[in-house]
């Protein structure tokens, strides 16, 4: 994955090196979550049947680090995802490429664009790509250092589908973006629901060190 080391090291980083950061951005697994739901979200309109049949270029080049920019931008027989989603503005296929824009802005650091482009893109009922894109939107505001929209949007993230891979994911970020506030009341609330709601997830298994770094403030 071309994200660096501080920024992979994840939200924990924040907490425990130095604060240097407190995303938790597993992309290269998100984006292949999108390129697989967001694929199979795709409703053919007239006006958006070109832009998915386009798509799939910038789909493969988005699967290859190193051609991120060609998936965004083009390469000047196929359109990019930033083209698609200004050309056929309103469709379905516009949107979907809104949340790959968000996801590979994301890898390349670049975060403010890539809440420009997460904050565009409409729910479309799917119980795992609608809360992974408002989830993305939080990881971008917590890199901005904006944590009062992070965990906004975190919160709308963990309520959108009761799961126990996308809810206990958002509600340990929102922990985490608490943390980093100093609100350690909120941040123990939300790691104790993921105990108690979600005890099989990932999260749970590991949770109780959050939960006694919290107690012991």
């Amino acid at each position: 994955m071309s994200v660096n080391n501080t920024k992979n090291s994840g939200t924990g980083s924040f907490i425990r090196d130095n604060q240097k950061s407190l995303a938790f951005i597993a992309i290269g697994i998100v984006v292949l979550i999108l390129l697989y739901i967001g694929y199979q979200r795709f409703y053919l309109a007239p006006r958006a049947e070109r832009a998915t049949n386009e798509m799939f270029k910038a789909e493969e080049y988005a699967m290859i680090d190193s051609l991120q920019n060609r998936a965004i931008d083009g390469d000047g027989s196929y359109p990019g995802f930033k083209e698609i989603a200004e050309e056929y503005s309103n469709t379905k296929s516009a949107n979907v490429a809104n949340a790959y824009l968000g996801g590979l802005y994301l890898r390349q650091g670049k975060y403010q664009e890539a809440a420009n482009a997460l904050s565009k893109y409409s729910d479309t009922g799917s119980p795992v790509l609608d809360p992974l894109v408002t989830g993305l939107l939080g990881d971008a505001y917590t890199e901005l250092k904006d944590y009062k929209k992070a965990a906004d949007q975190y919160k709308k993230a963990a309520s959108k589908s009761d799961n126990s891979f996308t809810a206990p994911l958002f509600l340990k970020k929102l922990g985490l973006v608490y943390e980093a506030q100093n609100d350690y009341k909120s941040a123990l609330e939300n790691y104790q629901k993921i105990k108690k709601d979600y005890p099989q997830s990932y999260e749970a298994s590991i949770i109780d060190g959050y939960i006694a770094r919290c107690e012991a403030h």
